[in-house]
């Protein structure tokens, strides 16, 4: 998609946006030693994110000075939300500006799993002057192309996307088809199963600026005694696993980025990091 200008191929890490997901002051210290530019705020990152506490958020604001973006979701699970629901995402938003946020990541859809405009605009105008971020909501979409037009409508600064699959890389197709027609109207970031080894990859094939990652390491619980047979949540053992955001895994995608890429053939869209 870049032509025939070798100019075209090659990235400066000086106009690449990286966004690291977080749930802990630990994490959001680590990411802003490693070169990210922003943060993105959540809890409970098993269940794909949901709002932080207002504890959280304060910790976190106190201890880092780069972007802080902070996740308005209130369950896991689909992203139909009742009135109720609505109405807490409301107060989510005032809080997370009271505690000094940047701006605020979010997503509705509606019963047949498409954009809720109407609901979307509304938070939009409510979160403003601050930045808003539509995230993944939009590629469990049936139609992702109708749904970048209404998620354009709403007036939200960037989508979080996917492509529509499992992972950015079996998205990019789709992804370079929503960075072209974006233009300069709004910010297209890939999220998704990108890592040190395929994001280079990833922004060459899309021709995207900003990118979102994890950058988790799982690592054992340093409690010594374990109870046989107990456990909190569904998940077994999760009492005795943590996850935590290293700063060299955030250099490491940064460095990744700084390196000028070498033109390189057009992939599938299945195609394995490289």
């Amino acid at each position: 998609m870049f032509g025939e200008d070798p100019e075209l191929w090659k990235w400066n890490a000086v106009v690449m946006d990286l966004e690291i997901c977080i749930d802990s002051v630990e994490s959001a210290i680590a990411a802003e030693r490693g070169g990210a530019k922003r943060v993105e705020l959540c809890s409970d990152l098993l269940e794909g994110g949901i709002t932080p506490g207002a504890g959280l958020i304060a910790s976190v604001r106190r201890r880092i000075a780069f972007g802080l973006y902070v996740m308005s979701r209130p369950r896991g699970g689909d992203f139909y939300y009742t009135d109720l629901e609505f109405e807490v995402m409301k107060e989510e938003i005032d809080h997370a500006r009271s505690l000094g946020a940047d701006g605020v990541v979010l997503g509705l859809l509606d019963r047949q799993g498409r954009v809720d405009v109407a609901r979307t605009r509304k938070l939009v105008e409510l979160a403003a002057p601050m930045p808003v971020t539509f995230h993944r909501a939009i590629d469990m979409t049936p139609d992702m192309p109708a749904a970048f037009e209404d998620v354009l409508s709403t007036g939200t600064s960037r989508i979080l996307t996917s492509g529509g699959a499992p992972s950015a890389m079996q998205g990019m197709v789709e992804i370079a088809r929503m960075v072209e027609a974006a233009s300069d109207r709004i910010a297209i970031m890939p999220g998704g199963g990108i890592t040190p080894e395929n994001i280079a990859v990833i922004a060459q094939a899309t021709g995207a600026s900003e990118f979102h990652s994890s950058a988790r390491t799982a690592f054992p619980s340093p409690v010594s005694f374990r109870k046989p047979g107990m456990a909190m949540g569904d998940l077994r053992n999760r009492e005795y696993r943590r996850f935590i955001v290293r700063e060299e895994s955030v250099r490491a995608l940064v460095d990744a980025l700084s390196h000028e890429l070498e033109p390189v053939a057009a992939l599938p869209v299945n195609a394995p990091p490289v």
